[in-house]
Protein backbone atom coordinates (compact mmCIF):
# COMPACT_ATOMS: atom_id res chain seq x y z
CA UNK A 1 0.00 0.00 0.00
CA UNK A 2 3.02 2.28 0.96
CA UNK A 3 4.64 1.38 -1.96
CA UNK A 4 2.03 1.92 -4.58
CA UNK A 5 1.43 5.76 -3.16
CA UNK A 6 4.72 6.46 -3.36
CA UNK A 7 4.49 5.12 -6.74
CA UNK A 8 1.91 8.18 -7.19
CA UNK A 9 3.07 10.73 -5.56
CA UNK A 10 6.34 10.73 -7.14
CA UNK A 11 5.28 12.79 -10.09
CA UNK A 12 2.53 15.07 -8.29
CA UNK A 13 6.01 16.54 -6.29
CA UNK A 14 6.72 18.14 -9.80
CA UNK A 15 3.30 18.54 -11.01
CA UNK A 16 1.21 20.02 -7.99
CA UNK A 17 1.67 23.17 -6.29
CA UNK A 18 3.09 22.52 -3.10
CA UNK A 19 -0.74 23.47 -0.79
CA UNK A 20 -2.49 21.48 -2.87
CA UNK A 21 0.02 18.80 -2.63
CA UNK A 22 0.19 18.39 0.90
CA UNK A 23 -3.49 18.54 1.59
CA UNK A 24 -3.85 15.60 -1.19
CA UNK A 25 -0.84 13.94 0.22
CA UNK A 26 -2.23 14.00 3.88
CA UNK A 27 -5.57 13.12 3.20
CA UNK A 28 -4.01 10.45 1.10
CA UNK A 29 -2.39 9.58 3.72
CA UNK A 30 -5.24 9.42 6.58
CA UNK A 31 -7.45 7.16 4.43
CA UNK A 32 -4.62 4.71 3.96
CA UNK A 33 -3.93 4.76 7.26
CA UNK A 34 -7.67 3.72 8.11
CA UNK A 35 -7.90 0.72 5.60
CA UNK A 36 -5.00 -0.34 7.18
CA UNK A 37 -6.03 -0.26 10.72
CA UNK A 38 -9.42 -1.59 9.54
CA UNK A 39 -7.93 -4.56 8.11
CA UNK A 40 -5.93 -5.57 11.46
CA UNK A 41 -9.02 -5.38 13.44
CA UNK A 42 -11.36 -7.08 10.73
CA UNK A 43 -8.73 -10.35 10.87
CA UNK A 44 -8.77 -9.87 14.51
CA UNK A 45 -4.98 -9.07 14.97
CA UNK A 46 -5.73 -5.50 16.56
CA UNK A 47 -8.33 -3.57 18.64
CA UNK A 48 -8.66 0.15 18.42
CA UNK A 49 -9.94 2.73 20.38
CA UNK A 50 -8.78 6.55 19.15
CA UNK A 51 -11.88 8.59 18.48
CA UNK A 52 -10.88 10.71 21.09
CA UNK A 53 -9.01 11.98 18.38
CA UNK A 54 -11.71 13.18 16.67
CA UNK A 55 -12.26 16.28 18.77
CA UNK A 56 -9.02 17.95 17.37
CA UNK A 57 -10.37 18.01 13.90
CA UNK A 58 -10.91 21.41 12.99
CA UNK A 59 -9.12 22.79 16.13
CA UNK A 60 -6.65 25.62 15.55
CA UNK A 61 -2.93 25.26 15.02
CA UNK A 62 -1.50 22.26 18.18
CA UNK A 63 1.92 20.74 18.31
CA UNK A 64 0.39 17.25 18.84
CA UNK A 65 2.62 15.47 21.54
CA UNK A 66 2.04 11.43 21.85
CA UNK A 67 3.95 9.26 23.71
CA UNK A 68 5.41 7.17 21.65
CA UNK A 69 5.84 3.02 22.82
CA UNK A 70 5.47 1.47 19.08
CA UNK A 71 5.55 2.05 15.42
CA UNK A 72 2.31 2.22 14.77
CA UNK A 73 2.00 5.39 16.88
CA UNK A 74 2.23 7.63 14.19
CA UNK A 75 -0.62 5.85 11.80
CA UNK A 76 -3.02 6.28 14.45
CA UNK A 77 -3.32 9.41 15.10
CA UNK A 78 -2.47 10.52 11.09
CA UNK A 79 -5.77 7.89 10.60
CA UNK A 80 -7.76 10.24 12.35
CA UNK A 81 -6.27 13.92 11.68
CA UNK A 82 -6.69 14.76 8.02
CA UNK A 83 -4.78 18.01 8.10
CA UNK A 84 -1.50 17.11 10.18
CA UNK A 85 2.43 17.89 9.64
CA UNK A 86 4.48 15.23 10.90
CA UNK A 87 8.04 15.39 11.97
CA UNK A 88 9.74 12.44 10.91
CA UNK A 89 13.08 11.22 10.91
CA UNK A 90 15.21 11.51 7.82
CA UNK A 91 15.64 8.12 6.68
CA UNK A 92 12.16 7.50 6.89
CA UNK A 93 11.48 10.43 4.75
CA UNK A 94 14.08 8.70 2.15
CA UNK A 95 12.81 5.55 2.69
CA UNK A 96 11.51 4.09 -1.00
CA UNK A 97 7.90 2.89 0.65
CA UNK A 98 6.99 6.04 2.49
CA UNK A 99 9.67 9.18 1.34
CA UNK A 100 7.77 10.55 -1.88
CA UNK A 101 4.37 9.75 -0.23
CA UNK A 102 5.90 12.14 2.96
CA UNK A 103 7.60 14.85 0.87
CA UNK A 104 3.84 15.14 -0.63
CA UNK A 105 2.37 15.61 2.30
CA UNK A 106 4.61 18.10 3.10
CA UNK A 107 6.17 16.42 5.92
CA UNK A 108 9.61 17.05 8.33
CA UNK A 109 12.83 16.00 8.60
CA UNK A 110 14.23 15.80 11.89
CA UNK A 111 18.07 16.18 10.67
CA UNK A 112 19.00 20.00 10.98
CA UNK A 113 17.24 21.03 13.69
CA UNK A 114 16.91 24.90 12.94
CA UNK A 115 15.29 23.91 9.70
CA UNK A 116 13.03 21.52 10.97
CA UNK A 117 11.75 23.91 13.57
CA UNK A 118 11.43 26.87 10.93
CA UNK A 119 9.21 24.46 8.76
CA UNK A 120 7.19 23.57 11.97
CA UNK A 121 6.76 27.19 13.03
CA UNK A 122 5.46 27.95 9.14
CA UNK A 123 3.41 24.46 8.92
CA UNK A 124 1.52 25.79 12.07
CA UNK A 125 1.14 29.19 10.80
CA UNK A 126 -0.62 27.73 8.27
CA UNK A 127 -2.96 26.35 10.08
CA UNK A 128 -1.67 22.68 10.40
CA UNK A 129 -1.18 20.68 13.45
CA UNK A 130 1.85 19.32 14.26
CA UNK A 131 2.96 15.89 15.37
CA UNK A 132 6.04 16.03 16.94
CA UNK A 133 6.77 12.74 19.79
CA UNK A 134 8.60 14.40 22.71
CA UNK A 135 10.80 11.38 23.65
CA UNK A 136 12.47 11.38 19.91
CA UNK A 137 12.17 7.87 19.54
CA UNK A 138 9.88 4.85 20.43
CA UNK A 139 10.08 4.57 24.03
CA UNK A 140 12.78 2.57 25.95
CA UNK A 141 12.72 3.32 29.44
CA UNK A 142 9.50 3.02 31.65
CA UNK A 143 7.18 4.82 31.29
CA UNK A 144 8.82 7.30 29.17
CA UNK A 145 12.14 8.42 27.86
CA UNK A 146 13.52 11.90 28.38
CA UNK A 147 12.00 14.80 26.69
CA UNK A 148 13.43 16.76 23.92
CA UNK A 149 13.07 20.32 24.11
CA UNK A 150 11.61 20.61 20.54
CA UNK A 151 8.15 20.58 21.22
CA UNK A 152 8.42 23.43 23.76
CA UNK A 153 10.73 25.42 21.20
CA UNK A 154 8.53 25.11 18.09
CA UNK A 155 5.21 25.98 20.36
CA UNK A 156 6.90 29.04 22.08
CA UNK A 157 8.13 30.24 18.18
CA UNK A 158 4.22 29.79 16.96
CA UNK A 159 2.81 30.82 20.25
CA UNK A 160 0.61 28.00 19.76
CA UNK A 161 -0.82 25.37 22.55
CA UNK A 162 0.84 21.33 23.05
CA UNK A 163 -2.05 19.43 23.24
CA UNK A 164 -0.53 15.76 25.04
CA UNK A 165 -1.94 12.36 23.94
CA UNK A 166 -1.62 9.45 25.76
CA UNK A 167 -0.87 6.07 23.63
CA UNK A 168 -1.69 3.11 25.52
CA UNK A 169 -1.28 -0.70 24.59
CA UNK A 170 -0.94 -3.88 26.27
CA UNK A 171 1.66 -5.11 24.48
CA UNK A 172 5.15 -4.27 23.84
CA UNK A 173 4.91 -4.95 20.13
CA UNK A 174 6.93 -3.09 17.91
CA UNK A 175 8.10 -1.16 20.26
CA UNK A 176 11.99 -0.45 20.10
CA UNK A 177 13.70 -3.70 20.77
CA UNK A 178 10.65 -6.16 19.45
CA UNK A 179 12.31 -8.00 16.12
CA UNK A 180 9.36 -7.64 13.50
CA UNK A 181 9.89 -11.50 13.16
CA UNK A 182 8.82 -12.51 16.61
CA UNK A 183 5.00 -12.82 16.19
CA UNK A 184 3.05 -11.09 19.85
CA UNK A 185 -0.04 -12.33 21.41
CA UNK A 186 -3.36 -11.07 19.58
CA UNK A 187 -5.44 -9.36 19.86
CA UNK A 188 -3.17 -6.06 20.70
CA UNK A 189 -5.22 -3.26 22.19
CA UNK A 190 -4.52 0.11 21.53
CA UNK A 191 -6.56 3.19 23.16
CA UNK A 192 -5.77 6.55 22.98
CA UNK A 193 -7.03 9.54 25.17
CA UNK A 194 -6.17 13.19 25.13
CA UNK A 195 -3.99 14.49 27.93
CA UNK A 196 -3.84 18.32 29.34
CA UNK A 197 -3.28 21.46 26.50
CA UNK A 198 -0.17 23.19 27.87
CA UNK A 199 0.17 26.74 26.70
CA UNK A 200 3.63 28.11 24.95
CA UNK A 201 6.19 29.41 27.79
CA UNK A 202 9.68 31.47 26.70
CA UNK A 203 11.50 29.15 29.08
CA UNK A 204 11.05 25.83 26.66
CA UNK A 205 13.42 23.98 29.20
CA UNK A 206 11.77 24.82 31.88
CA UNK A 207 8.01 23.71 29.85
CA UNK A 208 9.86 20.25 28.78
CA UNK A 209 10.67 19.10 32.37
CA UNK A 210 6.89 19.72 33.39
CA UNK A 211 5.44 18.25 30.21
CA UNK A 212 7.72 15.15 31.16
CA UNK A 213 6.77 14.96 34.96
CA UNK A 214 3.67 15.36 33.46
CA UNK A 215 3.74 12.34 31.20
CA UNK A 216 5.05 10.25 33.40
CA UNK A 217 2.68 10.48 36.44
CA UNK A 218 -0.54 10.06 33.95
CA UNK A 219 1.24 6.61 32.49
CA UNK A 220 2.71 5.07 35.49
CA UNK A 221 -0.69 3.96 36.68
CA UNK A 222 -2.15 3.10 33.15
CA UNK A 223 -3.80 -0.20 32.92
CA UNK A 224 -2.41 -1.35 29.56
CA UNK A 225 0.99 0.30 29.68
CA UNK A 226 1.51 -1.16 33.10
CA UNK A 227 0.88 -4.91 31.54
CA UNK A 228 2.94 -4.30 28.62
CA UNK A 229 5.65 -2.37 30.71
CA UNK A 230 5.75 -5.61 33.26
CA UNK A 231 6.34 -7.96 29.99
CA UNK A 232 8.78 -6.16 27.74
CA UNK A 233 11.55 -6.63 28.97
CA UNK A 234 10.92 -10.58 28.56
CA UNK A 235 10.15 -10.13 25.43
CA UNK A 236 13.00 -8.39 24.34
CA UNK A 237 14.76 -10.68 25.85
CA UNK A 238 13.36 -13.62 24.55
CA UNK A 239 14.98 -16.01 21.63
CA UNK A 240 14.08 -13.96 18.26
CA UNK A 241 13.96 -17.14 16.31
CA UNK A 242 10.13 -17.63 16.61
Amino acid sequence: MTLTCSLLAMPLLYVLPKCWGAALGRWTITHTCRVYLGALELIGACRFDIEALDVLRGERPLVIAPNHPGLLDALLIASRLTNIACIMKADIVDNVFLGASARLAGYIRNDAQLSMIKQAVAELSRGSHLLLFPEGTRTTRWPINACTPAAALIASRAKVPIQTVFIETDSPYLGKGWSLLRRPTMPITYRIRLGRRFAPAEQARVLTVELERYFIDELRHTPLLSDAGCTAEAAFSAPRHQ
